[in-house]
């Protein structure tokens, strides 16, 4: 719990500190104070509303009574086994299989899943991925991956920003003005880092929720088939939702993508290499380039 506090106060550190400097860049000093407040107000947004955030750029809908009880069910006995409060659940309308979990504690947390992953899985494949989610909710890393998420994005905008000010009126050397080619570099590099930081947490996160989610469960098989159909499945049919979001699904759901950010930043570990350390095996090639992995 520690590491994970201290991993969050780094990385809000660095990704508002990014704020600061696309703000100074953009207007001098008065833009390095307009860049703190925009990143310091983004960062309390974020975090405050960051399960309704979520669940809207999913276009998820909260599941009404009598609609997969035995999914609302399912969440309720895993919370419990947790020691949880009884999460809330939505389901989007993606055909992807996949699922996230947000929301700002665990008494504000959201499973959200996606109608492709209770159309495809079978209910103990679901259940291990709702157990994954739970694990998430425990461990409070919703809480780092929303605001990740939402700054990250709100990077990415003010860089573009900075991009069309330095192509057409973003001043020159001899001027008061900001340095277009500074503003055209920092368009490109500042979401890079962003994303880099965002990247870096994300990984190490989804090993543990993994090795919770089993545990929850009491037998690794059905999180480790879940991971398999799931990745398989999203390479075929890639989902439309932000790069910055991408994070906080169980897969990434950009694997299917030939061209994106996703294959340039690793969001999660390779899927085999996950499903090999659920099972106890050996892991894959070094690089976790593998295929088609059948689960027995």
């Amino acid at each position: 719990m520690f590491r994970n506090t201290v991993k969050t106060f780094a990385l809000l550190a660095g990704l508002a500190g990014l704020f600061v400097v696309i703000g100074s860049q953009l207007a001098g000093p008065t833009g390095l104070v307009i860049g703190l407040v925009a990143g310091l107000a983004l960062v309390g947004a974020s975090y405050w509303w960051s399960d309704k955030l979520a669940v809207r750029s999913a276009g998820a809908q909260e599941l009404p009574p009598g609609e997969f009880d035995w999914l609302r069910a399912d969440v309720a006995s895993l919370a419990e086994r947790a020691g949880l409060p009884q999460p809330r659940v939505f389901l989007s309308p993606d055909s992807q299989p996949n699922a996230f979990a947000t929301g700002r504690n665990e008494r504000h947390a959201v499973v959200c899943v996606t109608a492709g992953l209770l159309h495809h899985l079978d209910r103990n494949e679901v259940r291990g991925v709702v157990a994954h989610e739970l694990a998430h909710i425990r461990h409070r890393d919703i809480l780092i991956g929303s605001v990740a998420a939402a700054v990250a994005t709100g990077i990415s905008a003010i860089a573009n920003m900075a991009m069309f000010a330095g192509m057409f009126g973003g001043g020159s050397d001899d001027d008061d003005g900001p340095n277009p080619i500074t503003l055209l570099l920092l368009a490109f590099l500042a979401p890079m880092a962003a994303t880099v930081m965002q990247m870096a947490l994300s990984r190490s996160r989804e090993y543990e929720a993994d090795r919770l989610g089993a545990e929850l469960l009491g037998d690794p098989r059905p999180l480790a088939s879940a991971l398999t159909r799931i990745d398989a499945m999203a390479r075929r049919t890639p989902m439309d939702v932000s790069p910055a979001q991408a994070t906080a699904y169980i897969v990434n759901p950009l694997t299917g993508r030939h061209v994106s950010f996703a294959r340039l930043f690793l969001t999660h570990p390779p899927t085999e290499e996950r499903v090999a350390r659920l099972l106890g095996r050996p892991s894959p090639t070094a690089d976790g380039a593998g295929s088609g992995l059948g689960i027995r």
